[in-house]
């Protein structure tokens, strides 16, 4: 019988390679989304085109139930939330509203609807915070530095109670952070590979914008906060695969999901940049507006339990995945460019 999935967030990077993944697998494909959600133009179509949309609202409850219904799923994962931490300062209202209502509602309606179906629910390696000597696990202390983090945190523990109280099968995965060529321009990485492609192309101004309507790439220079923070980080095309292995299981269980190797945003930097032949220092520039009023310097991880009970190992290094990302950009803004001339 053919297993039926139902992905919220399907729209994002996690979403549109677990979607690929699950119909490699022989799975029917439902997402989730707002009805005014756009595909992130990094995402290819090939996997949404085979995937059954169901339009709702993850804060409506009867939105919700609805998707339930109609998706009879087999398995739920639940990717949907406001994900950036540096965006939670400014919006911290929506951000609770999706992360905490949205996975509560999502359990709620399982637990009523489809109480046999597996669940895998997003937590994030932001809940740790600031780092101490030893790499986090599952049973680490949990210390938020941003309100991400401690709506992260209620629906993690929201998870466990749903899976103590009432027996549902909820698998939390803690994953640090995941990149890909599929990232959002906001998120740092792939900030620097589309700074690093600019520098390649001699472009003095991007033809992306940020937010306040300034060039990313902006005078021959990128502007980054603080380049001292280091970060656990991996390829989400293999992370997805652990999400996937986590709810195979017999028993619901939580798990960190990391490369357990730390780099620092200068080697961020430094791998991308070297990949074009280019100094970073010659480009990158730290500004304090673009510093976060509190973030952990560093966060590291062990991924024993992962390695031992779901058998999971990442695949792509951290070098070849920067530079992958920065070849991706290098055709994407000559495509851009060309389509802006023709």
């Amino acid at each position: 019988m053919t297993k039926r999935a139902l992905i919220t967030g399907v729209m994002g990077q996690d979403g549109s390679f677990l979607a690929e993944f699950l119909l490699s697998k022989g799975y029917q494909v439902f997402g989730f989304c707002r009805s005014n959600t756009s595909s992130n133009f990094f995402s290819p179509v090939s996997a949404l085109e085979q995937i059954e949309m169901i339009e709702g609202d993850l804060t409506n409850i009867s939105s919700v139930e609805t998707a339930i219904k109609k998706a009879r799923p087999d398995e739920v994962y639940n990717l949907a939330s406001q994900s950036l931490p540096a965006l939670s300062w400014d919006h911290v209202g929506m951000t609770i509203q999706t992360n905490c209502i949205g996975a509560s509602n999502i359990f709620e309606s399982i637990r009523i609807i489809a109480p046999n179906a597996k669940i895998y629910q997003a937590s994030s390696s932001e809940m740790f915070g600031e780092s101490n000597d030893l790499a986090h696990d599952e049973e680490g202390g949990f210390y938020p530095k941003n309100p991400y983090a401690a709506t992260k945190i209620f629906a993690h523990h929201l998870a466990k109670i749903y899976r103590d109280s009432y027996g549902l099968f909820i698998a939390n995965g803690i994953l640090f952070n995941h990149e890909s060529e599929r990232r959002p321009l906001r998120f740092v990485t792939q900030k620097v590979a589309y700074g690093a492609a600019c520098a390649a192309l001699g472009l003095e101004n991007s033809p992306d914008f940020n937010d306040d309507g300034v060039p990313i790439f902006n005078n021959n220079t990128l502007p980054m906060g603080n380049l001292n923070i280091y970060r656990d980080w991996g390829f989400a095309g293999d992370y997805v695969e652990a999400m996937w292995l986590m709810l195979q299981q017999d028993k619901a269980d939580d798990f960190v999901i990391a490369t357990g190797q730390l780099h620092s945003i200068e080697d961020l930097c430094n791998f991308a940049f070297g990949y074009v032949g280019k100094d970073w220092r010659d480009y990158v520039i730290s500004k304090s507006d673009f510093v976060r009023p509190s973030d952990a310097a560093k966060s590291q991880a062990s991924i024993a339990k992962a390695q031992k009970i779901l058998g999971w190992q990442p695949q792509l290094n951290f070098k070849d995945l920067i530079e992958r990302m920065v070849e991706f950009q290098i055709n994407y803004i000559e495509n851009k460019i060309k389509q802006t001339k023709s």
